[in-house]
């Protein structure tokens, strides 16, 4: 079976600038705000070793458009395929990291524990971390169990202003 090729655009929106990539199943990839071309390069060569790097806006339109309607305020979660490569555990805990609600936080072991694994706390964080699609799959919303911002492949800059972002619309939504 051949490689797939890896379609790629730079979403450039208002104060937010990041790659985004994804293949013919689906978005495979959400770079860091303002993250440089060379951060998608080393994460394909990665994941997807030996696959091409295509730039294709068109082909990556329909996701860009959900995450600036994310960014926007305007949707709360998302519709998009995704093609995400992982072990079954960290499929777990991303999948786990979906049932999150916008707007709210949840602490790693509410993920250890939500995907049967109690034990396995620093295992989460460590899938955490190898979350390939930002924004999308919302590893922004786990937290500290004292509720501080802990490590966001993004930054912690990143991580604030999600958060902020969703907080600020369900304020305005109550």
């Amino acid at each position: 079976m051949g490689k797939p090729i890896i379609y790629w655009t730079l979403l450039n929106f208002k104060e937010w600038k990041m790659y985004l990539a994804a293949t013919t199943k689906g978005l495979c990839y959400v770079g860091s705000q303002n993250g440089d071309y060379e951060e998608l390069v080393a994460w394909a060569g990665k994941r997807f070793s030996g696959s091409s790097l295509v730039e294709d806006k068109e082909k990556l339109q329909v996701y860009v458009d959900e995450i600036i309607e994310y960014l926007e305020g305007e949707r709360m979660s998302f519709s998009i395929p995704f093609d995400y490569n992982g072990t079954e555990f960290q499929l777990a805990v991303w999948s786990a990291l979906c049932e999150i609600p916008y707007g709210e936080t949840r602490v790693y072991s509410d993920i250890a524990k939500l995907i049967e694994r109690p034990a396995a706390v620093r295992a989460v964080g460590a899938a955490i971390g190898a979350n390939p699609i930002l924004i999308t799959v919302p590893c922004h919303r786990v937290v500290g169990k004292n509720g501080k911002l802990t490590g966001y492949r993004g930054g912690l800059e990143m991580k604030t202003r999600l958060l902020e972002l969703e907080q600020k619309d369900r304020d305005q939504g109550e």
